[in-house]
C-alpha cells in the first residue's frame, strides 16, 4: 500500500473507528485516546503523543473539528489549518494508529464509544479534570497525564508568525 493509502487509512468514522479498536481489543492491544486541536503540528505535540502511545500500542487520536476548535473560544483566526490537513497531519506520525475528527465540546461520547485502556491529557490537568476520567475508571482503565515541552505550544508559534 502507497504511503498516502496507509496515512487517509487511519482517519476514521465512529463506525469504523469502534470496529478497529474492537478488533485491537479482541488482539489483546492497550488502547490509549488522547484528543486536542494539534492546529499547528510541532515538537511538542509529536512528543506529547509519542508519549501517549508508549502507554500502550495503540494510539486514538481525537481532532476536534473547525466548529469546535471555534467555539473553544482560542484566538480569531484559529483554526489556523482546517480540520482535514490537522487530521492527516496527526495520521501521518508513526505513533498515531488512528484518528477520528469530533464536533463535539468535549471528547466524552468518543471516549464512551471506545473505552480506551489508557487516557492521556497534558499535565495541564489532574486526572480526575480530564473528561472521560470516570468512564475510563469505572471500566477497569487508567488515566494519566504528560509533560508538555516548555516553549512550544501552537499559540506562541502564531504571535511569532503574527510578530514577524
Amino acid at each position: 500500500m502507497k504511503h498516502h493509502s496507509l496515512i487517509a487509512n487511519k482517519i476514521k468514522t465512529l463506525t469504523e473507528l469502534i470496529a478497529f479498536v474492537n478488533q485491537q481489543k479482541q488482539l489483546g492491544q492497550t488502547i490509549v485516546f488522547t484528543n486536542g486541536c494539534f492546529d499547528i503540528l510541532h515538537k511538542g505535540h509529536v512528543d506529547y503523543l509519542s508519549q501517549a502511545a508508549d502507554k500502550g500500542n495503540c494510539l486514538i487520536v481525537g481532532v476536534n473539528t473547525d466548529e469546535s476548535v471555534k467555539r473553544l473560544g482560542k484566538s480569531p483566526s484559529r483554526p489556523i489549518q482546517d480540520e482535514a490537513a490537522r487530521a492527516y497531519l496527526i495520521a501521518a506520525l508513526e505513533s498515531v494508529s488512528a484518528v477520528i475528527l469530533f464536533n463535539q465540546d468535549t471528547p466524552l461520547e468518543l471516549i464512551t464509544a471506545i473505552i480506551p485502556n489508557v487516557l492521556v491529557k497534558g499535565a495541564d490537568y489532574t486526572p480526575e479534570e480530564i473528561v472521560g476520567y470516570f468512564t475510563v475508571i469505572q471500566n477497569g482503565g487508567k488515566v494519566e497525564t504528560i509533560h508538555f515541552i516548555d516553549g512550544y505550544s501552537t499559540s506562541a508559534i502564531e504571535k511569532k508568525i503574527k510578530g514577524s
